[in-house]
């Protein structure tokens, strides 16, 4: 329209030339996959590997002030930590967000010239097609700055993505025809829900699964090789029956397993149903489609779940579920990051010093489990950013408040500090060596931990007051390996129940934990979890 080449044509929209970002062909890209699909048309057009996520970090890391940005960074996510959460940016990022609103508004412009009744948008040729395609594969950072540049008129970030759509295709003389049905029918929420939602799709599967896969694989082989290492057992911090330093590494494989399971079953949704979830406009201006199921191919294509019951927004309940098993996975890994300090502490694990680190300032001779301690500061603080998220988005005044608006910019926050935490659990995990001598110590000065076996022994051979008896000789009283044998070779047992006793030593009284760790990979399932459909 007039009004709109007008606007376009401003002088306030001149941006830097493409070939003035730093380093946007400075390394070659790093192919990434993912299980999400993002558009691909039934008109069969081959979509491309995510390299354009790769290829922005690659950007990013090549600009000559970042050292100054991350000097300055006010989250330490983009500053100090920003190696550790780079991959999680292309998703999450402003950039991310603008380039999600452009593959949306781009899909839906193509789906809109295969439906028969808009013959307003004549189906594109092939090589209008690949015109349009290509705007979102080869969305670069420069792109995105373009749009921000628009916005700084518009004050409307997804106004200033249909603009920018619209000068970018004014070149092309097809789609150039029908630039008015960019944003067709659309409220801003349309687009936005999408966008995120393949964010999170596409985020988590490419850059949260494989990582959490490494915790619980890391884990697993902590369980196996430490399978037979006898390690005395504390409940109530005082010595109790010993188990295996395997079967205790099991545990928490197979919960972190058993939750990254759970994480299957959740639907990622979209709407796009107009400004209160009615298709008003779109009814009004075409009532001979059959706009429901229309949206529905639509939302589909993109690789998400469709939601037909709606108001202005997509209610974000499927976040929360989301979100809670991030919050239930990075508790029990901060029970293990707990753990492995205590086990640290007590001199079961050595810790491999690295050249060059320092642990104190003042104390040359520490070696600390800053990475375990960091990963549980980092899982305490994305717990509290998940779960804020997760009480909040469901909750919008009446059609729909901004409130949730400003909260989903923090989506990639909650992760990034999980993700930190994640990898510090990981290098944690590589620095570790067992200390069998000191096991075996702790193990040998407990001979008090025979007292459950004797008695229970006891008992079923019928000696009165078994407990009673052991409780009377073990409770508050120093017992050795001598005082134990001399218990057990006066009590009236048959000589190869007896002898089974007298053979029981701190190492050996293990039960099965020693097989329950050495069978920890036929639990835990790191094939079918860990990913989102």
């Amino acid at each position: 329209s007039p009004a709109t080449a007008a606007f376009l044509a401003s002088p306030r929209l001149a941006v830097a030339p493409r070939a003035a970002v730093l380093g946007a062909t400075a390394q070659p890209p790093r192919r990434l996959s993912c299980s999400a699909a993002v558009g691909a048309e039934a008109r069969d057009l081959e979509v491309a590997p995510m390299d354009w996520a790769a290829r922005s970090v690659g950007e990013l890391e090549q600009a000559t002030d970042l050292d100054t940005f991350c000097m300055m960074a006010l989250s330490p996510l983009d500053g100090r930590y920003f190696r550790f959460i780079k991959d999680l940016m292309p998703f999450f990022s402003e950039f991310g967000l603008i380039r999600y609103r452009v593959l949306v508004e781009v899909k839906w412009l193509l789906k809109l010239s295969q439906i028969p009744e808009v013959k307003e948008v004549p189906p594109f040729s092939k090589d209008a097609q690949l015109f349009l395609d290509a705007i979102v594969q080869d969305f670069s950072i420069n792109d995105a700055k373009e749009v921000k540049q628009i916005e700084k008129i518009t004050n409307h970030d997804v106004k200033a993505v249909e603009y920018y759509l619209k000068q970018k295709c004014s070149s092309n003389p097809e789609v150039a025809k029908v630039l008015e049905f960019f944003h067709f029918g659309c409220t801003s929420e349309d687009i936005n829900n999408l966008s995120h939602a393949l964010a999170l799709k596409e985020g988590v599967n490419t850059v949260m699964f494989p990582v959490m896969i490494d915790v619980c694989s890391a884990i697993c082989s902590l369980a196996t090789e430490n399978a037979h290492v006898p390690l005395l057992s504390k409940t109530h911090g005082q010595p109790a029956s010993p188990t295996t330093l395997g079967k205790e590494m099991a545990n928490f494989a197979a919960r972190l397993s058993d939750i990254g399971k759970s994480f299957s079953e959740v639907k990622i949704l979209g709407k796009f149903a107009g400004a209160v979830g009615n298709y008003n406009a779109d009814v009004v201006a075409y009532p001979e489609i059959d706009w429901p199921k229309m949206t529905e191919e639509f939302v589909r294509s993109l690789g998400l779940e469709f939601n037909p019951y709606v108001t202005q927004i997509e209610p974000h309940d499927y976040i929360s579920k989301l979100f809670n098993l991030f919050v239930q996975f990075n508790i029990v890994l901060t029970d293990f990051d707990k753990d492995m300090w205590t086990y640290i502490s007590a001199g079961y694990f050595k810790q491999i010093a690295k050249a060059g680190e320092v642990g104190s300032s003042t104390m040359p001779h520490k070696i600390n489990p800053i990475n375990f301690e960091n990963s549980e500061g980092n899982l305490s603080v994305s717990n509290g950013l998940l779960c804020t998220l997760s009480m909040k988005l469901p909750i919008s005044r009446l059609q729909r408040d901004l409130t949730d608006s400003t909260v989903l910019r923090n989506l990639g926050v909650g992760l990034g500090h999980s993700l930190l935490a994640y990898k510090a659990t990981m290098q944690g995990i590589k620095k570790l060596e067992v200390n069998k001598v000191r096991l075996d110590e702790d193990l040998e000065q407990t001979w008090e931990v025979l007292a459950e076996p004797i008695q229970t022994v006891m008992r079923r051979y019928g000696i009165p007051e078994p407990y009673e008896k052991l409780k009377e000789m073990t409770r508050g009283q120093a017992v050795t390996k001598d005082s134990i044998r001399k218990f057990i070779e006066g009590l009236d047992l048959p000589e190869d129940a007896q002898s089974s006793l007298l053979k029981l030593t701190p190492h050996s009284y293990t039960g099965e934990a020693e097989n329950l760790a050495a069978n920890i990979w036929n639990v835990v399932d790191l094939k079918s979890g860990f990913k989102i459909k």
